[in-house]
C-alpha cells in the first residue's frame, strides 16, 4: 500500500495522538461529496451528520474507529486534549461504521477558536469487543490509552482534516 504517513507527521497527528505506524487497510471518509484527505479544510457546517466511512477488509475481521480533536478547546492551549467525537467498535471489514456498535455517539466538530485537527483513527481488533462502556467524559480522552486497554495495537489507517469556526453571516 502506497499510503504515506508523512502528512500525519507534519500535521503532528503522529506524536500528539498516535505513534508511528504503517497503514495496512484502506479507509475513505466523506462528508457529503467532500473526500477527507490529510490536512484538508472542511467547514463545520458540512460535518453536522456523521461522515460516510468505507473500510476495506473481510467480513470476518473487525475494526474500531475513533474520531478525536487533540486541539480542544484551543490549539495553543489544548487543556481538554483529546476531545473524543465518535467511537464505533466491531465494524466488519469491507463495510462501514453503521454495521458496528457505537460506543460514543457522533458529535459534530464545533471548534470555538483556532484551527483544529479532527482525526479518524482505525484499529484492527483481535476479535469481537464486548462489555465496553462509554467514557465518563469526552474531555481528556487518550486514543493511545484506549487502544492499549483494548489491546488494539497500532492503527491500521488514519486520516485527518482541519476545521475552524465559521464566521457568522453578516446581515446589513
Amino acid at each position: 500500500m502506497a499510503v504515506s504517513v508523512e502528512p500525519l507527521v507534519v500535521g503532528r497527528v503522529i506524536g500528539d495522538v498516535i505513534d508511528m505506524f504503517v497503514p495496512s487497510v484502506n479507509m475513505s471518509v466523506y462528508y457529503g461529496p467532500k473526500h477527507v484527505t490529510n490536512g484538508c479544510e472542511i467547514k463545520p457546517s458540512m460535518t453536522i451528520n456523521p461522515p460516510k466511512v468505507a473500510i476495506s477488509g473481510h467480513l470476518d475481521e473487525f475494526f474500531t474507529l475513533v474520531m478525536t480533536d487533540p486541539d480542544a478547546p484551543s490549539p495553543s492551549e489544548p487543556t481538554m486534549r483529546e476531545l473524543v467525537h465518535w467511537i464505533v467498535v466491531n465494524i466488519p471489514g469491507g463495510t462501514n461504521p453503521t454495521r458496528g456498535k457505537e460506543i460514543v455517539a457522533y458529535l459534530s466538530p464545533r471548534p470555538p477558536v483556532g484551527i483544529h485537527r479532527f482525526i479518524f483513527v482505525l484499529f484492527k481488533q483481535k476479535g469481537v469487543v464486548n462489555g465496553l462502556e462509554q467514557p465518563d467524559t469526552r474531555n481528556n480522552f487518550s486514543t493511545r490509552a484506549f487502544a492499549n486497554h483494548l489491546q488494539l495495537g497500532v492503527p491500521v489507517a488514519t486520516v485527518y482534516f482541519n476545521a475552524q469556526k465559521e464566521p457568522a453571516s453578516r446581515r446589513r
